[in-house]
């Protein structure tokens, strides 16, 4: 017959959470090991050989675990059966049970207990169903965390070097700097003298541990630097081994950059909205923004112009060049200071790359707007160069008069029926409204697509409300058409 080891758990604190299963296989026991007798529900164990002398003796964990397992083995064949006391549960965080049930030497029963990840769902407030947690061994943790996003409750973090170890593994993962926020340490839970606090991520290897303490990581910072390694090899691989991929050129990938972009601002606009406020379509759009990216670094790569790393540290030597008050000594303490200064020294970057010094031409205050960008923004980024070197009204009441003044000449051309004065009066009126705007420090082209998105809505309601009382949209005569207005936005609220 084999041997047999009956496995029982103490639980994650004192005797009062020992099961009555327990119990009662501790008093029926003829030979009972402890895996050690340093923990709060020992004692209720009574007569029982302990491995703590493992633990002390032994070079490395794994090595008191194959000792321990060595001595049951032995023991069950000596005896037919004994019993074997854990802490916590002999379903969780138990090396010695996982290594004892794939022994072929001994049968082995595990009678069910309570867990210390138990009381810490408790304490947390976390419902695991619903958040998803990973547990991990704190000695295993660059194994068993790699490429995990948390949450993760680390059990065994038994030391300071248990913390300074998980730090490692985590600058390890992520090279790149990439952080966890705080962490929540649970220290002697369900005794008197439990402690639960929050502390920072550079303080884990300081951590004052034991065998009874864990942490609680709710978000492991993502390996930035080799997710986008692995993304740009697989752009690399499309454009191998796909026939769409491969024939892509930058020209024909224009149209993509756009309406990539066109659909981040529609996922912006969608923030709030939605199961998950709409970050999951933000973070999807993103991914599609950032394809056309390392598309077109990869296209650049082929022709030996320059590479993804090239781009990334070519914007961070800029944005370090570009906010001299973060890196340097110069004074900005506003936003508008900020701008201005950005906008300097990129005109400086911009004749440098020209070689417009080395030659006499002076650079001038609006090169390098993009003539492409959508009109209202074009006309905001002139008007703010323009101001950068003093071509503005000191503040918003000299602006305003243009408006009534554009306004009044757009009639005039009106009046005299001249289709192109017409176009371009009202072009100066929009370009006097973008003025004001700027100097009220509002977006244009954000001001008038929230405009354009409340018609839309309150239209809307007006084709809805014409349908339930069988009003014709088409012919129903301007009156009826302001009523339904007018009850529209009543319905809709301000704003």
């Amino acid at each position: 017959m084999t041997p047999r080891v009956t496995v029982v758990g103490l639980g994650p604190a004192g005797p009062e959470l020992l099961t009555a299963g327990t119990l009662d296989a501790l008093a029926s026991a003829p030979v009972t090991f402890l895996r050690t007798s340093r923990h709060p529900a020992a004692a209720a164990v009574g007569a029982a050989t302990s491995f703590d002398h493992h633990y002390d003796t032994a070079a490395a964990i794994g090595e008191v675990y194959q000792r321990i397992v060595e001595d049951l083995v032995g023991a069950a064949a000596a005896h037919g059966h004994v019993l074997y006391a854990v802490p916590g549960s002999p379903a969780v965080a138990e090396r010695t049970v996982e290594l004892l049930r794939s022994d072929p030497r001994v049968d082995v029963d595990v009678l069910p207990a309570l867990s210390c990840v138990d009381l810490a769902w408790t304490r947390l407030g976390v419902d695991p169903l619903s958040v998803g947690p990973r547990i991990v061994d704190g000695h295993r943790f660059a194994e068993e965390a790699a490429g995990e996003r948390g949450p993760l409750l680390v059990l065994q973090c038994d030391g300071s070097e248990v913390g300074a170890a998980i730090k490692l593994a985590v600058d390890d993962l992520d090279p790149d700097g990439g952080r966890p926020g705080p962490v929540t340490v649970l220290h002697h839970l369900g005794l008197a003298d439990e402690r639960i606090e929050v502390v920072a991520w550079d303080a884990l290897d300081r951590l004052v541990a034991d065998h009874l303490t864990m942490v609680w990581i709710p978000t492991l910072a993502a390996p930035v630097g080799r997710e986008l390694v692995r993304f740009a090899e697989l752009v690399r691989t499309l454009r191998e081994r796909c026939p769409w991929d491969a024939e892509q050129t930058h020209t024909s990938l224009r149209r993509y950059l756009l309406e990539e972009t066109y659909e981040v601002l529609e996922a912006i606009d969608g923030l709030g909205r939605g199961p998950d406020d709409g970050w999951g379509a933000l973070e999807d759009e993103l991914g599609d923004l950032l394809f056309q990216v390392v598309f077109h670094a990869a296209l650049a790569s082929e022709e030996g112009a320059f590479d993804l790393a090239d781009v990334a540290r070519g914007i961070h030597d800029k944005l370090v060049r570009r906010h001299p008050h973060v890196f340097a000594d110069v004074e900005a303490s506003t936003p508008g200071a900020v701008v201005r200064n950005w906008d300097a020294i990129k005109r400086q970057e911009q004749a440098d790359r020209a070689g417009r010094e080395r030659s006499g031409e002076r650079a001038g205050a609006l090169d390098g707007v993009p003539a492409v960008l959508p009109a209202l923004q074009f006309a905001e980024k002139l008007q703010r160069r323009a101001a950068g070197v003093g071509f503005d009204w000191p503040d918003v009441e000299g602006a305003w008069p243009k408006i009534a003044e554009e306004a009044a000449e757009l009639r005039e051309a009106r009046a005299a029926g001249d289709p192109g004065r017409i176009e371009a009066e009202l072009g100066d009126l929009l370009f006097a409204c973008v003025n004001v705007a700027r100097h009220l420090g509002v977006d244009a082209e954000g001001a008038l697509r929230q405009a354009a998105g409340r018609f839309r809505t309150r239209f809307e309601v007006v084709e809805r409300l014409a349908e339930r009382r069988g009003v014709a949209l088409p012919g129903a005569g301007l009156a009826v058409l302001d009523a339904l207005w007018d009850e529209a936005k009543v319905q809709l609220g301000p704003g």
